[in-house]
Formats: structure tokens, sequence, C-alpha cells
């Protein structure tokens, strides 16, 4: 079960789940030396991945949509408030993506055709979060 990759509605867009990064990279056809955005369903979660700066902690528990690229390079998201709870909520943390082929736009055939469970319904192609660099005292937000 922990192994399986999902195909669901996250809490900005259409995506890829899975608590193993391998699962997603093959999937998305990608090399494995990327890292993924690892959502996380509390703060107390977020706390056994990573330490979060001083200076950041208020942006980071106040935050919604946002992803944060923490010094050591790891990027997390906390959700809170959204039917993508359920599922999260199950694993208490999930390797994140969105459900296409690196470098391709989202094509549900093929994203159904590779998920193995897939977490319906599928509403929205919405925006992907807001990333921020975060360094000790300062962030910069990453432009896409």
């Amino acid at each position: 079960m922990k192994d399986n990759l999902y195909l669901t509605q996250t809490d900005t867009t259409i995506g890829f789940v899975s608590q193993s990064s391998s699962k997603i990279d093959k999937a998305k056809d990608r090399l494995p030396n990327k890292y993924y955005i690892r959502v996380v369903n509390s703060l107390e979660m977020l706390k056994r991945f990573n330490r979060v700066p001083n200076s950041h902690k208020n942006r980071v528990r106040r935050s919604k949509k946002t992803t944060f690229i923490m010094p050591n390079g790891l990027s997390f998201r906390v959700v809170k408030d959204s039917e993508h709870n359920l599922l999260l909520d199950r694993f208490k943390w999930l390797y994140s993506s969105s459900a296409n082929l690196s470098g391709y736009s989202y094509d549900e055939v093929y994203a159904m055709s590779v998920a193995d469970v897939i977490v319906s319904p599928l509403s929205k192609r919405g925006n992907p979060s807001t990333i921020y660099r975060l360094g000790r005292d300062r962030s910069m937000k990453i432009v896409r």
C-alpha cells in the first residue's frame, strides 16, 4: 500500500503521490537524482523531517499552498484544510509531483494508465504551489 502510485487531486493540482520516489520517477520518466516535494499533514510531521529556521516559523505555519525549500535543499509543503488531507492523514507524508511526463503537459489517459490507484474525483488542474527558498534569515521566491 505504501509503495503504490496514487493519482489524486492534491491541494493544488492533479498529481502523483507515493511514499516511493522511484515509483514517481518511473511514471514521469524522470532521472532519479532530483528531489520531490514531501507533503506532510501537520507541522508536527514536518518537525520529524526537518528543522524550520526560527525566522521563518510563522510564515511556514500560516502559509497555504506554499512549498518551502529548506536550507538543506529538501522541500516541504504542509497541507491543511483540504480534501487532500483525507488521503494524507492516512500516510502522514507523501512525495508529490504533477501528474505528467517530465517536460510535457498533463494527459489524463497517460496518468490513469500508470497509476496503481486512482483517487477520484479528479476535478481541477489548478495552479501549482508558490515556492520559497529559505535561508537562515532570508527567503527568496522561486519564479518558474
